[in-house]
């Protein structure tokens, strides 16, 4: 059962879970439009900064094997507020590194502590909210990525080009700070799940969860959502710098349009998915979304006001699939299950970013020019990736009897 929450509850409950999420998406997010100026301070190239950005997200995925051992066994706000603390730990650790293994070693350790925050959200919004409202309660903190892409990363980006590149690290681990608080606050306490026996072993909930055909579906169906944007998303700064030819100064440009139309796009995508169904939702802006793929990969140099088109529309559909896609995994979870399922969902996501990331990392160099090649095969590869995730939507159950 869904736990019962007034209004005026469920809209802080969400805007919280926002606040965190905005945290925990602009820490990762940062480290995109930084691959210019990361590559040029430690002198490394696309495969190392690939690496770079990977190290959090099997970090990510090993910390989500832990906690599927654990997190059905702890009240949700407690979990995730120490772990939000230590992520802001880790994060701040960033900004103090000397080098780029120091960098690397404590990316891995927010990635570690990120993963299950990540986890926790969702686990927490399908505990809270019933089923006919999840896609819409989705779309409320999915905003929290259009968010960061409006204010959080032209603000770091504008402190990295005058401060330097730590400066944006010192502000996620600030801001972590406030939301912390205000979580102490806002968020309501979950331990609904707690009242169903506990098993003594601590992978019985895990074997439970991996034993069922549909709980492997959804994950397989995740890990593909996942595998087919990060292909792209880790390089498309370092290419339209190289390839399209926009300026370092006007990268801030880019994010602030596709952020602003993603926030008004993400609660519109989740009210349709809720009206109209959730998997037909999700197979429409996927197959849009195909578009974009292949347009930000195989473009030569463009004006900024074409470039914008592609990335914006980039922007919306293909982070806007999300929306019905988390609704669509939380729910194909057994209820008493879904802590250690989302965890588990946490580490393939995880895995299939760091996949993603390193394999499309050997796949494009750069040449004597600096131009990146290789980066029209990465959107092949996330366009068939894209299109079997269409295809593996409908072959999942949703539990909606939890509402």
């Amino acid at each position: 059962m869904s736990t019962a929450l007034s209004p005026r509850h469920e809209r802080l409950f969400l805007l919280t879970l926002g606040g965190t999420q905005f945290s925990h998406v602009l820490d990762f997010m940062i480290m995109m439009p930084l691959g210019p100026i990361l590559m040029a301070a430690f002198g490394i190239g696309t495969h190392e900064f690939g690496l770079l950005v990977a190290s959090y997200s099997f970090s990510a995925a090993a910390s989500g094997v832990l906690a599927a051992t654990f997190v059905d066994r702890f009240e949700r706000k407690a979990l995730l507020l120490v772990s939000f603390a230590l992520f802001a730990l880790s994060t701040l650790a960033c900004a103090l590194a000397p080098s780029y293994p120091a960098l690397m070693l404590a990316r891995g350790l927010a990635g570690v502590f990120g993963g299950i925050m990540g986890a926790m959200i969702h686990t927490m919004i399908a505990d809270a909210i019933p089923f006919s409202r999840r896609a819409q309660a989705s779309g409320v903190v999915a905003s929290a990525f259009a968010l960061s892409t409006i204010a959080g990363v032209p603000l770091s980006l504008w402190l990295a080009n005058h401060l330097g590149w730590r400066a944006p690290f010192v502000l996620i681990a600030g801001l972590s700070l406030v939301f912390i608080l205000v979580g102490l606050r806002c968020l309501p306490e979950l331990r609904q799940h707690l009242e169903r026996e506990q098993r003594a072993h601590l992978l019985s909930d895990t074997f439970q969860v991996l034993g069922e055909g549909n709980h492997l579906r959804a994950l397989l169906f995740s890990a593909l959502v996942i595998f087919s944007g990060f292909m792209v998303i880790p390089y498309i700064t370092v290419y339209a710098v190289g390839n399209v030819g926009i300026a370092q100064g006007d990268i801030p440009i880019v994010y602030l349009v596709g952020g602003f139309a993603t926030f008004f796009s993400a609660r519109l995508i989740g009210r349709w998915a809720d009206r109209h169904g959730k998997v037909e939702s999700y197979r429409w802006v996927a197959l849009l979304s195909t578009l974009p793929l292949l347009a930000v990969t195989h473009v030569g140099a463009l004006p900024l006001g074409l470039w914008l088109l592609c990335s914006t529309s980039f922007f919306v559909l293909v982070s806007g699939r999300m929306i019905p896609a988390m609704a669509i995994t939380a729910s194909a979870a057994q209820p008493a299950l879904r802590g250690t399922f989302m965890s588990l969902n946490g580490t393939v996501q995880s895995l299939a970013m760091g996949l993603a990331t390193t394999l499309a990392g050997f796949l494009i160099s750069l040449d004597d020019q600096g131009l990146m090649q290789g980066y029209g095969l990465v959107g092949y590869v996330a366009v068939a990736a894209n299109l079997l995730g269409i295809w593996g939507a409908s072959r999942i159950i949703m539990h909606g009897r939890d509402a």
